[in-house]
């Protein structure tokens, strides 16, 4: 494990600039810790020999307070300065973890566990500034000694590897509890938000104290973990606590039997007995606070499994040796240039289902495109294709005759709505989710979609407060607050996925009507479905099937041909054949 992960310094820039920050502070730090042991050597030794006056002790007692108040200042501002950079690069990687997750998709992310930035900041705070006052102020404060006498040097040189020996000892036990304590806070985590996503189910249906045993034995496992960490920890600090004594001792004997008999003079000695736990005193620091790297590490690594995963290191050497350009194209008017599968097919990963499997067909913009088929057969892959979440295995989906790959997310996002099967929904309250004030347009979006019904049923209406994920809505007014967002303001491109799947026949006819409304005002809509009242609306419908599904093309000489002349026609609706 590296004490310092270079990739942090990479994908976080707040990062940067708080190393430079700290290389500064252990700068200062170091001058002012000599001045302040050499001015007290030297205040004391004139103090002893008697040859001081109080006159003469006013500079170096001076350069004392001075140099005290200015390490307070150093560590006061490098302590806040902590807390502001962790805070900044947290929010930074959890930014980027949140665009490359994004950019790969439903299925990837679906694959994946989270990862936690939340222990980065213990790393930041705490043992980041140790480790530079390390590799910076023991060098110059042994130096500094070197100066003064370089036998008690030699003797602090020969104790100094003793705290790195024992740090290493007991950091490899710290690493894999950490570890183990990183995966019980994920693993409660994440069975603490599905409980409460689900708890007004749960309660519904009687059986909300069922899961209260599950919920109780992973915060047993979570703080018995935590204990064994800090028990480590505990241990590691007292053990390097220990040396470090024992090493100052050794060292001071050292002086003392010198100055006895007079192979050293007071100053020299004062100075070097102050001076040496000041060598040990950063190595001491970064041992006991071991701990909090062994947690931040262990969660930047967790980071950065998301944002340098194999498929994006792969596609990032497939583009450079096809020589592709960047994703960075303007996307085409989607009101007037349509979306064309072209014998598009997408392998499920770690799967030998190929769903959708060669499909081609035609979006005409405009119209009402209803993709048709099983469960499985890849429709909600192939509306992930036109919002560029997935990149087909074979064949292509452009719009006009620009492929969607290479389209700026950006550019294409901004030309598209789209409601899926959950939408996201914030805690606040609803008007704040619509995204819009109260007004004209909300109103008749609400009105068309029947949210108006479900907003005067709640308490306090549109500032009715809702949780994470649309708690305290049922899933079918989920999904119309969803549908009525998409048409407050829609773009040309309204992409609906399954959004009768939870609603009953009369809120299904509202989403009909929804329909026959962007239809008229001239968008384009693609709809992922396969109940009757949006299928009727549809101006076409596109079959999708999985390689399981589709017909043997050797088996069938007549359907092959006929595929092939519907393949080559361009007025075709049909494909997965």
């Amino acid at each position: 494990m590296k004490p310092l992960d270079p990739r942090l310094l990479r994908h976080a820039r707040s990062a940067r600039a708080y190393m430079a920050f700290l290389v500064a502070a252990g700068m200062a730090t170091t001058i002012l810790a000599v001045v302040q042991c050499c001015a007290t050597a030297a205040a004391l030794a004139r103090l002893v020999s008697g040859g001081g006056s109080p006159a003469g002790l006013g500079l170096p007692l001076g350069l004392v307070a001075g140099a005290f108040a200015g390490r307070a200042l150093v560590g006061y501002t490098q302590e806040a300065a902590g807390h502001r950079a962790a805070l900044r690069t947290i929010a930074q990687l959890r930014g980027r973890v949140l665009d490359s997750a994004a950019g790969k998709g439903q299925r990837w992310l679906a694959a994946r566990k989270t990862s936690s930035t939340v222990t980065l900041e213990p790393y930041f705070v705490r043992f980041l500034p140790q480790l530079i006052l390390t590799c910076l102020a023991t060098p110059a404060t042994l130096a500094a000694v070197v100066w003064l006498d370089w036998i008690s040097a030699v003797a602090i040189l020969v104790c100094l590897p003793l705290i790195p020996i024992f740090m290493i000892l007991v950091g490899k036990m710290t690493q894999a509890y950490s570890k183990e304590r990183l995966r019980a806070m994920q693993r409660l985590g994440s069975q603490l938000l599905d409980l409460l996503a689900g708890l007004s189910t749960l309660k519904g249906l009687g059986r909300e104290s069922a899961p209260r045993k599950r919920v109780r034995d992973l915060g047993d496992s979570y703080a018995r973990t935590t204990m064994k960490t800090l028990y480590v920890a505990f241990l590691s600090g007292a053990v390097l606590e220990f040396l470090a004594t024992v090493s100052t001792a050794l060292v001071a004997v050292e002086v003392g039997l010198r100055m006895v008999g007079g192979g050293l003079d007071l100053f020299s000695g004062l100075a070097i007995i102050m001076l040496t736990p000041e060598c040990f005193k950063p190595l001491r620091e970064v041992g006991a606070q071991f701990h909090a790297s062994a947690d931040g590490v262990a969660a930047a690594e967790s980071v950065f499994d998301v944002l340098e995963s194999e498929g994006e290191a792969e596609a990032s050497r497939q583009s450079e040796a096809s020589g592709k350009a960047a994703s960075d194209l303007p996307c085409p008017d989607l009101a007037v240039s349509p979306v064309v599968f072209d014998r598009l097919s997408v392998a499920s990963p770690g799967r030998a289902t190929v769903a959708p499997f060669d499909l081609t067909a035609r979006i005409e913009p405009g119209k009402v495109t209803v993709l048709r088929g099983r469960s499985g057969a890849g429709k909600s892959t192939a509306a992930a294709v036109v919002l560029g979440l997935v990149s087909p295995t074979s064949g292509s989906a452009r719009i006009g005759r620009t492929p969607i790959e290479r389209i700026s997310k950006e550019s294409l996002w901004g030309q598209i709505s789209w409601v899926p099967q959950r939408p996201a929904i914030l805690p606040g309250t609803v008007l704040e989710n619509m995204g819009c004030p109260l007004g004209g347009e909300l109103e008749r979006a609400a009105s068309v979609t029947g949210f108006d019904e479900v907003v005067a049923c709640l308490s306090d209406g549109w500032n009715t407060r809702i949780g994470h994920g649309g708690t305290g809505l049922s899933v079918g007014q989920r999904q119309r607050l969803a549908l009525a967002r998409a048409l407050v303001k829609p773009r040309p491109f309204v992409l609906l996925d399954e959004p009768s799947a939870h609603l009953d026949a009369a809120s299904e006819e509202l989403v009909a009507r929804a329909v026959r409304e962007l239809r008229a005002t001239g968008h384009t809509v693609l709809a992922v479905a396969h109940r009757s009242a949006l299928i009727e609306e549809a101006d076409a419908v596109i079959d999708v099937a999985a390689r399981s599904d589709a017909p043997e093309r050797n088996q069938a000489p007549e359907a092959a041909e006929a595929a092939e002349n519907d393949a080559t026609d361009p007025t075709s609706t049909g494909g997965g054949r």
